[in-house]
């Protein structure tokens, strides 16, 4: 007769604590492989929209003969600051994303912008206007909470890898225009916003010669472009760039530091390290974050899809990409605001061929200490010189004759 065994088979205390200790270390194994795919995958969904961007760009030079304006929108019925806030007008303040809207399937968004708009974004009805005044066609500057656009997140503007959301941003966006490698009166630019009671406004002769000297990008503040004038090859010329909108955390590529000297005058115009180099300025503990004030809360990078002035619609390619920021406040005239991104190792760009490229933190930026390129000076920094920034700065101007030789 066969007796039965009557335990019963199973797992031991010890060797259930094995098994889970080897599936939390393969976890642990796979995590990083996890995240790492994930952001692969938030990186081409940012490459794709900057490839609708390019498309939309294209697409708007193909009907316009042009390049949307930089700096575009209506003028007030007189004279005023650039930086003026305005419920009458946008001031001329408009980025060139509001000219793409038509181009990228944001029609909806496109006709309450240039048609009187009777909505406030509190659902007011007895503030005014957009209470029972409507805003006018082309809106009011770009700061105006209310009025429900500006406010409006566009997801065609925005990188999946950015995870700034809300105030005191309005509606941001991670792709602004590239206006060179010079940052020398790139708020005001070609057009004089504040020649007294004159509409439309004339540039005095030293305003736009200083913008014709400066701004050598695809883009100039209030002047228009096309195709034809980048000398250099559109494959060749840098159109818009990406950037990191603030997260309020004092990062030192999305927000100014302040710093003795650092305003309209402006000190990095010849040395473009001053912000770096400036002490107390940058945490030495902390290389990526401010250890001095920085700007108002609402001066963050990023902060205004439809604002054309330097901080909120426009890069340089002066500094390496993830560099600081170097300037005064959002409203400030000379800004030099290099590209950023929440991507591993550098940004995304889109040449004026269309063609999306991703640029490395390590790209060859020429000489750091030799001032900006502007009218009155000679030799590396006179006027139609090659930029003194290397690869990077070349990539920046759209006629300043240099052959690059190797790729990037």
């Amino acid at each position: 007769m066969i007796q039965q065994n009557s335990r019963r088979a199973g797992f031991t205390l010890v060797e259930l604590l094995v098994v889970i200790a080897i599936i939390g270390v393969l976890v642990g194994l796979l995590l990083p492989a996890v995240q790492a795919a994930r952001e692969a995958a938030r990186r081409m969904s940012c490459s794709n929209n900057f490839k609708q961007l390019g498309l939309a760009m294209h697409n708007y030079h193909a009907a316009y003969n042009k390049l949307p304006l930089l700096g575009t929108g209506t003028h007030p019925p007189t004279g005023t600051n650039t930086w003026s806030g305005l419920t009458n007008s946008s001031n001329m303040r408009l980025s060139a994303l509001v000219g793409m809207l038509p181009f990228m399937e944001q029609q909806a968004l496109w006709q309450q912008i240039s048609n009187p708009l009777l909505l406030r974004t509190d659902g007011s009805t007895t503030n005014n206007p957009g209470g029972t005044v409507p805003w006018p066609a082309m809106g009011p500057t770009p700061q105006n909470i209310q009025y429900p656009p500006w406010a409006t997140e566009v997801a065609a503007f925005r990188c999946p890898s950015d995870p700034g959301k809300g105030l005191p941003a309005l509606g941001r966006t991670n792709y602004v225009s590239c206006t060179g490698d010079s940052a020398i009166n790139n708020r005001d630019g070609y057009l004089n916003v504040r020649a007294g009671t004159q509409v439309p406004y004339v540039a005095s002769t030293g305003t736009a010669n200083t913008a014709s000297a400066s701004m050598r990008g695809a883009f100039v503040m209030r002047k228009q472009t096309g195709f034809r004038d980048i000398l250099d090859g559109t494959a060749n010329t840098i159109a818009m760039g990406e950037i990191a909108t603030d997260l309020g955390d004092k990062d030192v590529r999305t927000i100014g530091g302040r710093l003795a000297g650092n305003n309209n005058t402006a000190p990095f115009f010849n040395d473009p390290l001053y912000c770096r180099n400036t002490v107390p300025g940058i945490d030495p503990e902390r290389p990526m974050f401010w250890g001095v004030p920085t700007n108002g809360s609402a001066d963050g990078r990023g902060f205004r899809w439809a604002d054309a002035v330097p901080l909120f619609g426009q890069c340089t390619t002066i500094r390496p990409p993830n560099k600081e920021l170097c300037g005064m406040s959002g409203s400030d005239r000379n800004l030099s605001a290099t590209m950023s991104s929440r991507h591993q190792g550098g940004v995304h760009v889109v040449m004026a061929d269309g063609a999306v490229k991703f640029i490395t933190d390590s790209i060859e930026s020429g000489n750091q200490s030799v001032g900006n390129v502007r009218s009155g000076q000679t030799g590396v920094r006179a006027p139609g010189a090659p930029s003194p920034y290397g690869l990077w700065g070349a990539l920046g101007t759209r006629a300043s004759r240099e052959v690059l030789t190797d790729g990037f």
